[in-house]
């Protein structure tokens, strides 16, 4: 097996994840990018996915050169009003 502990400290925090949260992960929605640096296109990718769905917080996670991470929120109550 390639990278045995690279990819077993992975499936030990998904479960540490899922075992908090449990079934479906419906608190929130984690978009994943290998990038130089986020851009404002990449943010508006999460807001999207934030409108289109009951789901109100999301995280956008870069494991580019610096770590990033952004937290955005759009609130049911807006979704309703649109």
């Amino acid at each position: 097996m390639l990278y045995p502990e690279i990819t077993d400290e992975i499936i030990r925090s998904f479960y540490n994840v899922y075992k908090i949260l449990g079934y479906g992960f419906l608190k929130v929605i984690v978009e994943i990018k290998a990038v130089e640096y986020l851009i404002p296109e990449h943010e508006l990718q999460l807001i999207n996915y934030l409108k289109a769905t009951d789901i109100e917080v999301g995280l956008l996670l870069n494991f580019g050169p610096k770590p990033q991470f952004t937290r955005k929120v759009f609130s049911n109550s807006r979704k309703r009003s649109a």
